[in-house]
């Protein structure tokens, strides 16, 4: 899929290539999709063609309406009994997005599809809501609502009725504004929600709530008494805290297809994550990688000054991903200004295998040094071609989905990052490698790859260890950071790019709130609420403290870090000394969870006093944990906890 026409291809666990949309579900969510959560007109096609070859339909006429309408509400149906969230069983609401504008022909099936589906299901049981613009007109201020009124009548018309309005707008609908659409469109004044901008994309759930968008939403699927009020503490102090950031880091973004910025969205959602989780304010330079070429200095040299002005002006540089031999060579340039100048660099898939090229030909002097996709008869290859690819069909041939990365050297900066693990699971998506027999060479120059495949042939993780930040990886991490967590080379990135990173590498090699992660020596370092060896803004035993104490038993939890001796105090989930609304052992609980312990445990928001019969792992439940750590340590994203 072209970046240009798509934005960027997103890849799944399961090694789906789907919309970037199911990007933002994942993120907002924190959920894990299946390539079957993304449904396209072919897949739609092809399963009815696959059944009549196979005799499915007894050699009837296949038609549009009822074998393709039929198939996609099969689908639905099916998809939506996938659990996404870790938990058992099916969602009690599934979420059904029709991309398009009402009147697009790509769409009629799918509509129609939903029309009968809504039928089938019966009242109560189908919400739709209708997504629409209501432009401004400059001259005169006016919110225009002919657009969205012919919208709805054009959805009327093919037989699906909106029940709830979400209106895009620069600035909040008037009062009169809902009462016209309401008159025109059949819909109830307080299910018309307006969506206008916003400082940060974090308000947008708080807007929703505050409209009472949920209620609107329960009340038409009759689940009004059942479900809790939404619980966004954490988006309402997230929005409050980008709002605040004011220190910048420049980080400069060196691709081909920087005219796009949804080219690399989930790149940049993955800096948004990491600068906020170290309050700087994320300022991102675009430098198309074409423009610091030689011919572009020629052809044009204020491109070419603009481009480099940026990549020095930068304090770190990023390589993403990309196929193609276009601004190749500019990418080469930016890898080697990065490693001469001690700029933190990050190189994701292709940047890595730029960052080996530029390796190679400038220290082991080999001139001609490249990937055979850029020059097949190159002498030295360093980046292949992978055997079990195809060159002639492009499509679902790549080395695609999760897939584990082990560390080779434990003492390196990527490993300490992702919590001193001695494996990882990121996301793939490339059909070229590493060369394995150029390795060797390249080791003993100083490049190590630290993270290899299991097989230990493939190079997942290259490092200068003589480098602040010189790190590239053959998978994509920006796809698997969250909100509240973020991909731990990300935050490397933004640690180094501010001059923070050996503080922040030293915290992770101690007790303290790792990203993914853990740490493996809890015994040098006491870390607070705050997440770093200063002073905790929660006061230990002794100290003044406005916020108060949360809960102890042989030490203290603090909210996203460790205190250090409570032995006189008992405090229950509740923050306080009263019995705990969440079972101890040998009592019964239907709502409460056991997240961490050791010799006391970590009850949500609170420490009950007695956890010696059950040992509990990383991923909260009594299993082996998928990450191996040393006795008494368990974590979770907020903390770590002894």
């Amino acid at each position: 899929m072209s970046p240009f026409e798509h934005g960027e291809v997103f890849v799944l666990d399961d090694g789906g290539e789907v919309d970037l949309d199911l990007g933002n579900y994942e993120r907002f969510l924190d959920i894990k999709l299946t390539r079957d959560n993304n449904i396209t007109t072919g897949k739609i096609y092809q399963s009815v063609i696959d059944k009549e070859r196979r005799g499915d339909y007894l050699g009837k006429t296949v038609q549009v309406v009822p074998h393709i309408t039929d198939a996609i509400q099969e689908w639905i149906e099916r998809v939506s009994m996938i659990p996404v969230d870790g938990k058992a069983g099916p969602a009690d609401v599934c979420v059904i997005e029709l991309g398009g504008t009402i009147g697009d022909i790509e769409s009629m099936p799918f509509i129609e599809a939903l029309g009968q589906f809504s039928y089938h299901v019966g009242t109560g049981n189908f919400c739709l809501i209708h997504v629409s613009l209501v432009p401004i007109l400059n001259v005169v201020g006016e919110q225009k609502t002919k657009p969205t009124q012919h919208s709805v009548r054009g959805l009327r018309g093919l037989g699906l009725t909106p029940h709830i309005l979400a209106c895009r707008s620069t600035t909040a609908l008037d009062q009169h504004v809902k009462v016209k659409l309401s008159q025109f469109c059949h819909v109830a004044e307080e299910n018309i929600i307006t969506l206008y901008d916003v400082t940060n994309i974090w308000h947008i759930p708080l807007l929703l709530r505050d409209q009472k968008a949920h209620e609107a939403i329960l009340k038409v699927l009759n689940l009004l008494g059942e479900a809790k009020e939404p619980a966004l503490e954490e988006w309402t102090s997230r929005a409050e805290i980008c709002d605040k950031l004011h220190e910048p880091v420049h980080i400069a973004m060196v691709g081909k297809y920087t005219g796009l910025s949804d080219s690399y969205l989930s790149v940049l959602k993955a800096l948004v994550h990491a600068s906020v989780f170290h309050r700087k304010k994320l300022v991102v330079d675009w430098v198309p990688a074409s423009h610091l070429e030689e011919a572009t200095e020629k052809e044009n040299p204020d491109a070419y000054k603009a481009a480099w002005k940026l990549l020095k002006g930068a304090d770190g540089v990023l390589v993403p991903g990309g196929f193609g031999d276009r601004g190749v060579q500019g990418k080469i340039l930016a890898a080697k200004y990065a490693r001469e100048k001690r700029v933190p660099f990050l190189g994701i898939c292709l940047g890595m295998q730029i960052a080996v090229i530029e390796f190679a030909r400038s220290v082991l002097g080999l001139k001609d040094a490249n990937s055979t996709e850029f020059d097949p008869d190159t002498r030295n290859p360093c980046v292949i071609f992978m055997p079990e690819g195809s060159k002639t069909h492009m499509g679902a041939t790549m080395r695609l989905g999760l897939r584990r990365t082990y560390f080779q050297v434990m003492d390196c900066k990527s490993a300490r990052l992702y919590g001193s693990r001695s494996f990882i699971d990121e996301r793939h998506r490339h059909r070229y490698e590493v060369n394995p027999d150029m390795v060797a060479r390249l080791e003993k120059a100083g490049l190590s790859f630290a993270g290899k495949d299991e097989t230990g042939q493939r190079m997942e993780i290259i490092e200068l260890p003589s480098h602040p930040y010189f790190i590239g990886v053959q998978f994509h991490p920006e796809f698997k950071s969250r909100p509240g967590n973020p991909s731990p080379l990300f935050l490397g990135l933004i640690a180094a790019a501010c001059g923070e990173l050996d503080a922040v590498l030293q915290g992770y090699g101690s007790q303290r709130n790792v990203p993914n992660g853990v740490g493996n020596d809890s015994s040098k370092l006491k870390v607070y609420q705050n997440g770093s060896a200063t002073k905790p803004t929660i006061a230990l035993p002794g100290e003044d403290s406005n916020t108060g104490l949360r809960g102890y038993g042989c030490q203290r939890n603090a909210p996203n870090g460790v205190g250090n001796d409570t032995a006189k105090v008992k405090v229950y989930q509740n923050g306080s000394a009263t019995k705990p609304t969440i079972a101890l052992p040998d009592e019964e609980t239907t709502d409460g969870v056991l997240q961490v312990y050791g010799s006391q445990r970590n009850v949500l928001n609170g420490v009950g006093n007695d956890t010696s019969k059950v040992k509990v792992y990383q991923n909260g439940s009594a299993t082996k944990s998928t990450i191996g750590l040393p006795d008494g340590v368990y974590s979770n994203v907020n903390g770590i906890y002894l």
